[in-house]
């Protein structure tokens, strides 16, 4: 089995790779870039995919604000030409999506399942939404895998860093720190993920699932119980996202959970406290070494 993953130097195509069975092909944008037609379908000629995972996105929120295009043309055209290829050769595509699906009901305290219709609130959002349609529309042999608050050792290629990362590197520095603690969502470590994956990948399913750690905390916890865990106790205040205004719009609540994730046989996610205990674990073990 060939599987090309796209978009293999981030933080979760390096935790997923590995893990994968069969020959793979590490794809980065040296090989395909994904703001050219051409490149995508001549790309995946040569490599021939039995699999084709995109983990690949255009994750700037705010920069795509004001500049929606470059956005559009990463998460959105470009997924859907994977898809055509995919359908073209009878192939497979895991395609990897967003909570920021979700905002426009600002009163929601539910969690969001598979079935639960899309309102972004930001023009990545709406990207990411419309990839998702034509993927859809193009290929129906896919699955598209929604997930939430990424972070991993390799930290995003995107961005630079992960949110663990940035509020350890600031406590370092001992700055004061003020986060946000009324957008809830559910932080998940890239390599939880990456097993999940991996243990799916064999049923190859079909249609939507939810894949993020179980549990869920706003953003303020969540960087309360990275100091907690760490032994660090700097300065930390909680404040609403009125008082951190930024260009694109966050949602206030998108928690995801999956009804479809049980009937495969795949082991329940474990909470994000554990994972996040783990995650910090492990980097104070390839920090002494």
């Amino acid at each position: 089995m060939r599987i090309a993953v796209i978009g293999s130097k981030g933080q979760l195509g390096r935790d997923l790779c590995p893990l994968l069975p069969g020959e793979v092909f590490e794809v980065d944008r040296s090989m395909i870039d994904l703001e050219k037609r051409e490149s995508i379908q001549e790309g995946l000629d040569r490599i021939g995919a039995d699999i084709v995972i995109n983990c690949a996105a255009y994750n700037l929120v705010d920069k795509a604000e004001g500049e929606p295009e470059p956005a559009m043309r990463v998460n959105a055209w470009a997924p859907a030409e994977m898809a055509k290829w995919c359908h073209s050769k009878g192939r497979y595509l895991v395609h990897f999506s967003t909570d920021y699906l979700f905002g426009q009901d600002e009163t929601r305290s539910k969690p969001y399942v598979e079935s639960d219709l899309p309102g972004p609130v930001s023009q990545y959002g709406v990207s990411k939404l419309a990839g998702e349609h034509l993927v859809r529309a193009y290929c129906k042999n896919h699955c598209i895998i929604r997930t939430c608050g990424l972070y991993g050792v390799w930290g995003s290629g995107g961005k630079g860093g992960n949110f663990v990362e940035t509020m350890l590197r600031v406590a370092g520095q001992g700055k004061p720190l003020r986060v946000v603690a009324d957008q809830f969502c559910t932080p998940t470590y890239t390599k939880d993920l990456s097993v999940m994956v991996a243990e799916l990948l064999p049923k190859q399913p079909v249609g939507t699932l939810h894949l993020t750690s179980s549990g869920s905390c706003n953003w303020h916890e969540f960087a309360s119980t990275i100091f907690e865990l760490s032994g660090l106790k700097p300065s930390l205040a909680a404040i609403p996202s009125s008082e951190y205004p930024v260009p694109a719009r966050r949602p206030l609540f998108s928690v995801l959970v999956s009804e479809r994730l049980e009937k495969f046989g795949v082991k329940p996610p474990r909470h994000w406290r554990e994972a996040l205990a783990q995650y910090l674990k492990e980097r104070q073990l390839r920090s002494s070494r």
